[in-house]
């Protein structure tokens, strides 16, 4: 994985001053690529790459240039290919050659022999930007499932381009301005965001399974290459079981191929199970040794562990079991309590926005552990929004209701706000923006009742939830260089799940009831039984009062400039009453008192550091 950057003006040549800016805006994402620094300029463009080595450490250098057919080809990209071989087989069979192994030159050999269609050939994770010399053009895309991103900007006839927010915050014509829409997204819709969109007024992020061009004829154009497809189901639930367990072991085993180490999550969940037991085969069978696996944990976490509806069971017997099942070299992370509050700042840095407070941090934490000894970590994330794990899923209250069930409580986010800076009506924002998906959803039109309303579930997780997690994860380990893959997020596993019947997919009345039932006598009883449990977050005290500390010296120091959006009195009152008013948590399933807290510092935090101009 990689950091991109970039911006284009067919109407002025590039200078000097966009050479020295183009440095800068590349400069912010050496934590993205921290191994190898590339440029790229010609008369109207600049593109720069921050690399982190994982293929080919000798032939996989970028930008990349080909010269075919009297033409210049320039790409900058992030992500992985995993059907390289394949795409260089058949290129090859065209008369293409190659000077390497690296994906990024059968990435840039794909656009060179098919044009804007090579996307609909690509499997893996990936933005890119590839900018064509004859035709005067870039072609730009993002993979479909959204795991890498992609943000871009349109200001002064400048088309501006980058991995991260801050690369497009470093060039001059992108300002951290924030209107009532950007107000609202923190507040109402965040962590989360609406597709397509960031909280700052100017910039946007390109949507899963969207490209686009910027030439210099027709300007900016974005269209969509790849989206959920409707489709009757017919396979028998012995069928069902055999394709989805031989998808989702093509996905790992592509998903295994690098030149430095690579590792796995294990939190002794279904998901990380799975991966981690088919990497330690894969590794077994191919001779790599006995993999290593990863979790997290807070000090004293089994003393003040509180067991609750979405947090059922704590981890670390399962993660002992599984470790041992499939003998591995397992590393748990142990994290200090004060130590997660105060990386709150650098996951704000991260992400460039407010994330999903000690959720988000820790994952930070984990990840700067993890990459002293890896570069590459296989994780679960995906699962529960394909294969329905989530209580929304199966809780007839939060199925039924018109909302995002991972998200509530509209009115006392509202009521947080000061009178004039809410523009928006809060309820209205929310709701039309899930109808909006609602109504996206793919349907045969031959659905029963429950399976329509499914579909319309996996939909919003897919398209909203999901989003947020792969934000979480990208930024958070990539802030230290790590790469995170994603096997659940494969494209052709996410489309056959999308289309079985929720008859099949709940088999036996469980959540997630057809993957268990796919690695029944594969994996441990207690591993398939175990109810689901997300992420483990710290329970201990110390943290919790190192957010309060934080939201005291916030309502001490009238200069705060969260101050200056959200109501004192309604800060007082959370603090006061820890959180109280709140039924519900502030998102997903864990953001409780000490979350929202730690969100509302975030958000303080963001304000300050970014000097978000709110307009």
């Amino acid at each position: 994985m990689c950091g991109i950057t970039g911006f284009v003006n067919y109407k002025k040549r590039f200078s000097e001053s966009d050479r020295e800016t183009l440095f800068q805006m590349a400069e912010t994402l050496n934590r993205r690529g921290p191994d190898e620094k590339g440029e790229y300029v010609s008369d109207s463009i600049g593109m720069a790459h921050r690399r982190l080595t994982v293929i080919d450490p000798e032939n996989g250098s970028q930008p990349m240039t080909k010269l075919i057919g009297g033409n210049t080809y320039t790409i900058c990209y992030n992500g992985e290919l995993y059907n390289t071989d394949e795409l260089k087989d058949t290129l090859k069979l065209l008369g293409y050659e190659f000077c390497g192994h690296s994906d990024t030159e059968v990435l840039l050999t794909s656009y060179i022999a098919w044009g804007t269609d090579c996307v609909q050939k690509l499997n893996g994770i990936f933005s890119f930007a590839i900018f064509d010399k004859l035709t005067e053009q870039v072609f730009f895309a993002r993979d479909g499932g959204g795991v890498k991103p992609f943000f871009y900007s349109l200001k002064n006839d400048t088309f501006i381009f980058g991995s991260e927010i801050k690369a497009l915050l470093a060039h001059p014509s992108v300002q951290p301005a924030v209107d009532k829409f950007g107000i609202s997204e923190i507040f109402l819709i965040g962590p989360g965001k609406t597709p397509g969109t960031t909280a700052f007024r100017d910039i946007k992020e390109l949507k899963p399974g969207h490209c686009g061009l910027f030439s210099n004829e027709h300007g900016l154009k974005i269209r969509r290459f790849w989206s959920l497809a409707a489709r009757e189901h017919t396979d028998s639930l012995s069928d069902t079981i055999y394709t989805v367990r031989s998808l989702l072991l093509d996905a790992i085993n592509r998903q295994l191929v690098s030149d430095v180490p690579l590792c796995t999550f294990l939190s002794g969940g279904l998901d990380s199970s799975i991966i981690s037991y088919a990497a330690a085969e894969e590794f077994r069978k191919s001779g790599r040794g006995r993999l290593t696996t990863y979790s997290v944990n807070y000090t004293d976490n089994d003393k003040y562990f509180q067991k609750s509806f979405y947090q059922p069971t704590d981890d670390k017997y399962y993660i002992d079991l599984m470790s041992g099942f499939i003998n591995s070299n397992h590393k748990e992370v142990v994290l200090d309590n004060d130590m997660v509050g105060d990386a709150l700042i650098e996951s704000v840095r991260a992400r460039d926005l407010p994330g999903m407070a000690d959720i988000e941090s820790s994952l930070l934490l984990l990840c700067r552990e993890v990459k002293k000894t890896h570069t590459v970590v296989l994780s679960g994330e995906c699962a529960d929004e394909i294969f329905g794990g989530y209580p929304w899923f199966t809780n007839k209250e939060m199925l039924s209701r018109a909302d995002f069930p991972w998200s509530g409580n509209t009115k006392i986010k509202a009521g947080l706000i000061r009178g004039d800076y809410l523009k928006l009506d809060p309820e209205d924002y929310v709701y039309q923006r899930y109808i909006s998906t609602v109504n996206a959803a793919p349907k045969t039109g031959f659905e029963t009742p429950e399976d329509s309303r499914i579909k319309e579930i996996t939909m919003l997780n897919i398209s909203w939830f999901m989003q947020t997690l792969l934000s979480r994860k990208d930024h958070s380990s990539m802030y230290s260089g790590l790469e995170v893959r994603v096997p659940f997020c494969d494209l052709r596993l996410m489309e056959y799940v999308y289309n079985i019947p929720w008859s099949i997919k709940s088999y036996a009345g469980r959540e997630k009831g057809l993957l268990r039932k796919t690695f029944e006598g594969i994996l441990p009883d207690e591993i398939i039984s175990r109810k689901k449990s997300p992420y483990p977050k710290s329970h201990n005290p110390i943290y919790t009062k190192n957010v309060e500390n934080k939201i005291s010296a916030i309502l001490s120091d009238k200069n705060s400039p969260v101050l200056e959006i959200v109501r004192y009195d309604k800060l007082s009152e959370l603090l006061e009453t820890k959180a109280g008013m709140f039924s519900k948590p502030w998102y997903g399933q864990l953001m409780n008192y000490p979350q929202i807290l730690a969100y509302i510092y975030m958000i303080d935090v963001w304000l300050k550091e970014y000097a978000v101009d709110i307009v």
